[in-house]
């Protein structure tokens, strides 16, 4: 079997890693328990967690050990990487909603039992109980003042302000390493490159403190090749929880990938292989699309299963081709009268404003005819709409 950093080297996954000669040896070695760990701020994972995934599921496959570590503690104060303000604070009890729904997404990608099987902690039942004196000297003395503000994450957050309360959140993170490589025999963290410095604080941590050697590897963030983060829409984030991102609609973002973005999409979020890929992805003209659907029943089935990537790409078809029988459908009541009401209703606009602006733009239509007017009223019985040349539904009365 390859080693595992063979094949995410790759795919593309690898960004940075620390002690990477000593790293490929230990991995093509032995089984190495490892851990990324997930921020509970929403009651879904998202596009940008799937990633994790994946490279979690390559690390499992290759026989090493999933620690999945939930920021139950932490989230208590929020993670300042990548960001230019303070996180909202949430109530234990959010958090730890969140937490078991995290719990039911990642039985659908990872194997709890067998060999090697993965295992979810979190860290509120190691941090909510500290005593934050007996932290200071443990943990706090090992850290300097002075390197850590030199951290990106610390830099960018500076001119806004700080505050103390974000600040341990390095020292948490890198005790978390600490417990895990104590309780777990855990030697590698991987994560986001936003995560970089606070994961080498955690590997110097354990080095220092255990005289044992502890790793640290981040993967490029999901981008498209103009630097721009994926997973996002007009509605907000791309989610793996169906009631919010519907499988329609998550088969139809990755459907409408750039030409430019197809072939590291495959490579860093599908396990077809890589040979599979290059042919796939060889044409940059109108061919590229059967690839494009390709990578969407791909990623549909996997966090949606078959069935309803099979429904999705269907749907898809017809609302292209016209077939209303396949077309997506929306049920509105009568009451409903006007375009710009069916487009919000339907979710097809967020807002009634995001609805008076497509159609003052032109880009809505109904029964493939344009709608000139906001006033305009909508179609007592069934009736397609359209938004622009790639979105359309079919409205049934009810």
């Amino acid at each position: 079997m390859p080693n595992v950093m063979d094949t995410l080297r790759a795919r593309g996954f690898i960004k940075q890693t620390v002690y990477e000669e000593d790293l490929y040896e230990l991995l093509g070695r032995e089984s190495v328990p490892f851990y990324i760990g997930f921020d509970p701020t929403a009651d879904s994972l998202h596009v940008g967690h799937f990633m994790q995934l994946i490279a979690m599921k390559h690390m499992q496959d290759a026989g090493h050990r999933p620690i999945v570590l939930i920021g139950g503690g932490t989230a208590l104060i929020g993670d300042p990487s990548g960001r230019t303000d303070m996180r909202a604070m949430m109530t234990k009890e959010t958090i730890a909603h969140h937490v078991e729904c995290f719990r039911t997404q990642m039985g659908k990608f990872l194997r709890f039992e067998g060999e090697n099987a993965a295992v979810i902690v979190n860290n509120a039942d190691w941090l909510s109980n500290l005593n934050y004196v007996d932290f200071l000297r443990e943990i706090g003395v090992h850290f300097s003042v002075n390197k850590m503000l030199t951290a990106e994450c610390f830099r960018s957050r500076m001119e806004r302000g700080l505050s103390f309360l974000e600040f341990n959140y390095m020292l948490m993170q890198a005790y978390d390493f600490l417990v895990l490589e104590r309780k777990y025999g855990c030697l590698l963290e991987l994560g986001g490159d936003d995560q970089w410095s606070n994961m080498l604080a955690g590997a110097d941590l354990i080095r220092r403190k255990d005289r044992k050697a502890a790793f640290a590897m981040t993967f490029r963030l999901l981008t498209t090749s103009e630097g721009k983060k994926m997973g996002k829409t007009q509605k907000g984030a791309v989610w793996l929880d169906e009631t919010k991102t519907t499988p329609y609609e998550f088969y139809q973002y990755w459907r409408n990938t750039d030409d430019a973005d197809v072939e590291s999409c495959f490579k860093l979020l599908t396990f077809v292989p890589l040979d599979e890929i290059e042919e796939l992805c060889k044409f940059r003209d109108e061919r590229i699309n059967a690839a494009k659907e390709r990578l969407a029943f791909e990623l549909t089935a996997m966090v949606h299963g078959r069935e309803k990537a099979e429904r999705a790409q269907a749907e898809a078809k017809g609302a292209f081709s016209g077939n209303e029988g396949t077309m997506p459908e929306v049920r509105l009541p009568k009451e409903v009268k006007t375009v710009l009401e069916s487009l919000t209703a339907s979710g097809l606009a967020k807002s009634n404003g995001e609805a008076r602006r497509l159609i003052e733009q032109g880009g809505v239509s109904v029964n493939g005819e344009r709608v000139d007017g906001i006033a305009a009223l909508a179609p007592e019985g069934d009736f397609t709409l359209f938004k622009g040349k790639k979105v359309r539904v079919r409205v049934v009365r009810v």
